[in-house]
């Protein structure tokens, strides 16, 4: 496929999610004096669900911190990139963004699989990268920071919450890459370790939009409850045929991963959904209540999710740092960041952890109804203690891997 830069290159969420395919410019293209930065997420493609609103928040911050008088006497330049989908263009926008329009840094990348390919990379060229999704965990580079959640916060409080609230028996069902694998393992470490267990684990490709197999296989099985770690617009295929099925009727349904979903069916096919994350938009603070008032009406993104919001926050979280550090120069803004760097914003207060460039965050736990989480317990400051078994930065700072953290079960 043919693309043009044109329609790769984008200044502006304002006005693209209302179900126009239009293309968009570049802002202050010409300008000499700004300080250039891309965003790498998916707009199009089975991604898109959660990408569009990410390009949202990431646009809404830097005109905020533009508005505020930008960094360093300087406006911020806001080159975002669609890879689609697709792990090659991905590649080929990360390499361009760090070579050709020589930015300050990258926020993207929603699979693991799209952060591992653009990692080494932005790691190779001297490009700062923040992925500000939630994962599962054991990423330790230097080069990176991991603004998400990862499942030692929101896993290890969501699973003996559903089973004090369900019975102690899961089947667990999950997209077959690393997130779903690893989460899985972790969510059968927190069943046991909460006197449950874990009867089956299925895991689907992302391409996956047939669950009828499935449903049959969980009937029979009869456990308490199922835990979710699906991903992407195919799997939403899941919930609706679980709902048609009658079985959410009868079983009971939580998840690792079900954010957007949540506007994208119906509330016969959701309510009473056990999630948690570092987000919800039912947190009841004003900073939250200004931020969703905002991204609604000026982006008319129906719903923000951990992802978008973490985005946001990832931003400010740069901007403060070149601030302190007087430079947009990397390893000057990376001494910064580690030096107790924290936001307060939306998702309430996020800090990140020199010791592996992780966050310590609020974690919510949230039952959907009616097209929205209601947050129904809260958790201050989970530190990233996955990630710290595996990862120390400060002992090690030329690390520069992915760790497949061994969760003993």
């Amino acid at each position: 496929m043919v693309v043009s830069r044109r329609k790769l290159l984008v200044s502006t969420a304002a006005g693209a999610f209302a179900g126009v395919a239009s293309p968009f410019v570049i802002r202050n293209a010409g300008a000499a004096d700004t300080i250039k930065i891309a965003g790498i997420h998916d707009t199009s493609g089975g991604l898109d669900i959660y990408g569009k609103q990410m390009v949202a928040t990431l646009d809404l911050a830097v005109k905020e911190i533009n508005a505020a008088g930008g960094v360093l006497g300087r406006e911020i330049q806001l080159i975002n990139y669609d890879p689609q989908s697709n792990i090659q263009l991905y590649t080929q926008y990360a390499t361009e963004a760090a070579t050709k329009e020589k930015v300050a840094v990258v926020h993207g990348g929603i699979t693991s699989a799209s952060r591992e390919a653009i990692r080494p990379l932005l790691k190779r060229y001297n490009t700062l990268y923040f992925y500000n999704t939630l994962y599962e965990g054991g990423v330790c580079d230097r080069n990176i920071f991991c603004t998400g959640s990862t499942p030692a916060q929101t896993v290890e409080k969501l699973v003996p919450y559903v089973q004090n609230k369900w019975g102690k028996k899961i089947y667990t069902i999950a997209a077959d890459y690393n997130y779903g694998q690893i989460t899985a393992k972790w969510v059968k470490k927190y069943a046991q370790d909460n006197g449950g267990s874990v009867v089956q684990t299925d895991f689907f490709p992302l391409d996956v939009t047939d669950f009828g197999p499935t449903i049959k296989k969980i009937q029979a099985a009869k456990p308490d409850l199922v835990m979710s770690a699906l991903v992407g617009a195919a799997h939403i295929s899941f919930y609706r045929q679980w709902a048609a099925a009658g079985m959410n009727k009868q079983i009971p349904l939580a998840s690792t991963t079900f954010g957007n979903e949540v506007v994208i069916t119906s509330p016969e096919e959701h309510n009473g959904f056990i999630v948690a994350f570092a987000y919800l938009e039912g947190i009841d603070t004003p900073a939250n209540k200004k931020f969703v008032e905002t991204v609604h009406g000026k982006y008319g993104i129906p719903h923000m999710t951990e992802l978008a919001t973490m985005t946001y926050q990832g931003m400010y979280l740069w901007a403060d740092a070149v601030k302190k550090a007087g430079s947009v120069d990397r390893m000057k803004v990376i001494q910064a960041l580690e030096d107790g760097a924290s936001y307060t914003g939306p998702a309430g207060k996020t800090t990140i952890d020199p010791q592996t460039h992780h966050t310590v965050l609020d974690v919510y736990i949230g039952e959907a109804k009616d097209k929205k989480f209601n947050v129904v317990q809260s958790f201050s400051q989970q530190t990233p203690a996955d990630t710290a078994a595996v990862c120390d930065l400060k002992k090690n700072p030329n690390e520069n891997k992915q760790y497949v953290i061994d969760v003993k079960t």
